[in-house]
């Protein structure tokens, strides 16, 4: 069985091409897209995929632990496939968002002032190599 279509069932989630689609390019392409940009690389492999389809999609995917929805303050998610906790680092000159292999450690409470913490997110924000190198050469 399509490990995609397992993970679906196992979480009581109806299968469909889209949906297995989507979590195969999430899993296969590392790079945290967008749901647009994610709509823009299945478009042609299944003509009558819409944005509403993929948005959808995710919002399920996202709500049952198969994805997480990178948060940011421009109101524009990126998706990621790994669920493990990680940190991740946005360029903002290019936007894209990178994982990074550094270790912090949060000692952070399950519940604080009567809270209850079920996830947090550590978002690094600078220049990345290739943004950088275009900054320094620029002057």
């Amino acid at each position: 069985m399509n490990k995609y279509k397992e993970m679906l069932q196992k979480r009581g989630i109806s299968t469909s091409i889209q949906r297995i689609k989507i979590l195969e390019y999430l899993d296969n392409n590392r790079i945290h897209p967008t749901a647009d940009a994610i709509y823009t690389a299945l478009i042609d492999d299944i003509p009558t995929l819409s944005k509403m389809t993929v948005y959808n999609t995710l919002k399920v995917l996202s709500a049952n632990n198969l994805v997480k929805t990178i948060p940011n303050n421009e109101n524009i998610a990126h998706f990621d496939f790994n669920m493990t906790p990680h940190v991740h680092f946005k360029c903002r000159s290019c936007k894209k968002v990178f994982d990074i292999d550094v270790k912090i450690k949060l000692n952070i409470k399950k519940e604080i002032n009567g809270f209850i913490v079920q996830e947090h997110n550590v978002v690094l924000e600078g220049l990345c190599p290739e943004c950088n190198l275009k900054r320094k050469n620029k002057r």
